[in-house]
């Protein structure tokens, strides 16, 4: 890859055998965006955490998973929004949604719905208990991002069978290209499974 990679987990973080995992060994130029709590998503101190990732690694791409995808996408109106170079958003979760499955409440704010001012790609499964393919879709869209239907891929983690996803590494290039290229490229889907859904 020619630029940074910001690797965003979501609660409780990326464990050993996570695509993201695997994401950090196979490309040098990839740093995680560590918490301090993985436990306790706290929107403003994760953001911080972020924004100083973005500022040292001007023109990275963030690549995020489940709740850091709800993170990536709040530096729309972040000062740090024109250093980004892309993000590449995978299993968006709801955190209403999150809240309910895990039995307690998470403060992280409310779903960000505006436009991303950099090149981005949602990836999103048909069968994901932390958010509907209908909500991924309408939540894409109002992102102005792309979005890749996998079909019927759990939230697209260890335990629906990603570990080492080099279907992700695609995407990523592509994500990579359209920074690099600017914004008028459109993107493709990396595999035939993989749908890219119009608007």
């Amino acid at each position: 890859m020619t630029r940074p990679i910001l690797v965003v987990p979501g609660l409780n973080g990326s464990g050993e055998g996570h695509w993201q995992r695997f994401l950090l060994e196979d490309f040098d130029e990839a740093h995680l965006v560590d918490q301090a709590d993985w436990s306790n998503p706290e929107a403003g101190r994760w953001q911080e955490r972020l924004e100083e990732a973005v500022a040292a690694n001007p023109g990275a791409i963030v690549v995020a998973h489940s709740l850091g995808t709800m993170l990536a996408a709040r530096l729309a109106r972040s000062s740090v929004a024109s250093l980004m170079g892309g993000a590449l958003l995978v299993a968006p979760a709801d955190i209403e949604r999150t809240s309910a499955l895990h039995a307690r409440s998470y403060e992280f704010g409310r779903i960000p719905t505006e436009a991303l001012p950099f090149p981005s790609l949602v990836v999103a499964s048909r069968d994901d208990v932390y958010m509907s393919l209908d909500k991924a879709v309408s939540l894409a869209k109002s992102w102005q991002a792309p979005l890749v239907d996998v079909g019927y891929a759990g939230h697209i983690n260890v335990a629906s069978g990603f570990g080492r996803w080099v279907e992700g590494y695609e995407l990523l290039r592509q994500v990579v290209e359209r920074a690099d290229r600017g914004r008028q490229r459109p993107l493709v889907a990396a595999s035939e499974q993989a749908q890219l859904r119009p608007f």
